[in-house]
């Protein structure tokens, strides 16, 4: 009788079913997609046939790659970090100070906000840098009484012109994420502040803006790299940053197409290092709306190498 059950059971592996017929095991048949083999065999040959021409065109490539580590051009490189860095700064700044100030129910605040806003933002980056750059032209002097009074021509230097330029221009795109962000607050959040004792501004500073961070933090870091690749206009008021120090060589030497693909290879080196950055910031401001954090690059690189020892080590 025991045979019997062993054999029944070796004939049906999953177990007889309710009318004692065993069950069928099922065999699972993947659904082939033609399209997706089609489309990556046509993206990897187009692909192919763009780096083909590239490399049968007239650029001198060895040209590119012992000018990468020219010294102008990485003081180009520095200012362009320089630059950037600063403008963001201004831009923050002057990002919270007009979005409070829009959000604020003083009618006069509220309004010089909003003009601000719309001119810089309806204005191009690239006219605004011309206009400080020829200041001069409508004012010779800036006099501030006793406290500073300078030429224009001497106040208005390429870096300040820059600075203006980008960080005014920024503050404008600025205030509104922020703006958008101490919206996103729950007001509970301020009342309970102000249930407190805690005074307007306090409660601005240290509720408000620490839970407005989550979703203030991405756009701006789309906004700083973007600013990276902005900066590349200040050359036209002679900022000496990576694209112009790269022209100077390319116009000196003859090998114009040669050193724009050197600034590009250095935009996309800075645009990669600082979105890098930006994952990380934004992963570290989102611990207080995601349980669980999802695991980093290096986290799933790391667990996949562990299951593949495993697997070796089982074999």
């Amino acid at each position: 009788m025991t045979d019997k059950i062993d054999k029944g059971s070796a004939a049906a592996p999953a177990g007889p079913g309710a009318s004692g017929v065993p069950f069928e095991a099922i065999k699972a048949i993947p659904v082939r997609h033609w399209g997706r083999y089609v489309s990556a065999v046509v993206v990897v040959a187009l692909l192919g046939w763009l780096l083909y021409a590239f490399s049968q065109g007239n650029i001198i490539w060895d040209t590119v790659w012992d000018k990468l580590f020219d010294p102008s051009v990485l003081s180009g490189l520095w200012k362009t970090i320089v630059i950037s860095v600063a403008s963001m700064a201004l831009g923050l700044v002057l990002g919270i100070l007009f979005a409070v100030m829009r959000l604020s129910k003083n009618p006069v605040t509220g309004a010089v906000s909003w003009l601000y806003i719309w001119f810089f933002r309806g204005t191009p980056v690239y006219v605004q840098l011309l206009v400080w750059f020829n200041l001069s032209l409508i004012f010779q002097y800036l006099n501030l009484g006793p406290i500073y009074k300078n030429e224009m021509v001497d106040v208005m230097t390429p870096f300040m012109v820059a600075l203006l330029g980008l960080g005014l221009n920024e503050g404008a795109y600025m205030a509104e994420i922020v703006r958008a962000g101490i919206q996103s607050v729950d007001e509970g959040q301020t009342e309970a502040a102000h249930a407190l004792g805690m005074s307007q501004t306090k409660t601005m500073w240290r509720v408000v803006l620490p839970q407005a961070m989550r979703v203030i933090v991405p756009p701006t870091g789309n906004e700083f790299i973007n600013m990276l690749k902005t900066s590349s206009l200040v050359s036209a008021v002679q900022y000496t940053e990576l694209l112009r120090a790269s022209s100077n060589i390319g116009n000196t030497a003859g090998a114009v197409m040669e050193m724009l693909f050197v600034a590009s290879i250095w935009y996309l080196v800075l645009t990669s290092i600082f979105s890098v950055g930006q994952y990380y910031l934004e992963r570290r401001f989102a611990r207080g709306s995601i349980r669980n954090l999802p695991p980093t690059p290096f986290q799933r690189l790391k667990a996949n190498l562990n299951m593949f020892r495993r697997t070796e080590v089982a074999r």
